[in-house]
């Protein structure tokens, strides 16, 4: 078995098509480098800051990203899709196109005997009543309805304006140094494996590298972001490690 590879929070689209695209080309790069030894990929949410999918019209951008997947997919490697809170509008195209396989909320699953719980890490804490409301009303099948009838040019601007928008704002809250037992991934994960024999909680959406023991057999990791650290973490031997991509 090949080794398995879980990034998150490419948030491709910002803060600028130049910086976005310098940034695309860095994740290819690191594609093309781990694709010989890769089993499987998890893109555990964010790999676009917008994202959505009218019935024949998706955002023009990320040609040199859903290409490697594709070819990535092609040639047997499985890999999962997230949906994020930025490209939770994910349907059918990158299923049927690029062969990813689109994974709505939590995944639990046993890789050669070694138990994840993968979550994109957004929403699992108990309070924040109102953002809960927000996602779910986003996530909602008249939301997207409502939505769909919007022109593309009006509806895709409106929405990459909102998500540039939200993205500054969360910014603001990943610079903060909070407490361990005050990060709500933590708390979640403290509470989840009291119940449940897990070895890896793996999340993305903090943009905070970490890597916590919880008990003497689980581990919580974040797996940080591409904008500023260029983290990702590599099971292999049974083992979860964190990595910087230097190119």
């Amino acid at each position: 078995m090949g080794k398995v590879y879980f990034a998150s929070d490419f948030h491709l689209g910002v803060p600028n098509y130049e910086e976005s695209l310098l940034r695309e080309k860095k994740v290819v790069r690191w594609l093309n480098q781990i694709e010989s030894d890769c089993d499987t990929l998890f893109l555990m949410g964010d790999i676009f800051d917008f994202w959505y999918e009218y019935n024949t019209v998706i955002p023009k951008y990320y040609a040199r990203l859903l290409g490697k997947l594709a070819t990535m997919t092609d040639r047997g490697i499985k890999i999962y899709f997230f949906k994020g809170n930025h490209d939770m509008w994910t349907f059918e195209y990158l299923n049927k196109e690029v062969g990813l396989e689109v994974i709505d909320e939590e995944l639990l699953i046993t890789i050669d005997k070694t138990r994840f719980y993968l979550h994109h890490g957004d929403a699992l804490w108990k309070g924040e009543i109102s953002y809960k409301f927000i996602r779910k009303l986003f996530r909602s099948r008249w939301a997207i309805w409502l939505f769909h009838r919007l022109h593309p040019n009006f509806g895709i601007g409106l929405a990459k304006l909102l998500s540039v928008s939200s993205r500054k704002k969360n910014s603001v809250k990943d610079d903060i140094d909070i407490p361990l037992e005050q990060e709500y991934q933590y708390q979640f994960a403290m509470d989840h494996a009291s119940n449940n024999e897990i070895d890896f909680y793996i999340f993305g959406h903090r943009h905070k590298p970490m890597d916590i023991p919880l008990n003497n057999n689980t581990r919580l990791i974040n797996l940080g972001d591409w904008i500023t650290k260029f983290t990702y973490a590599v099971l292999e031997d049974n083992n979860v490690s964190l990595h910087t991509y230097n190119d």
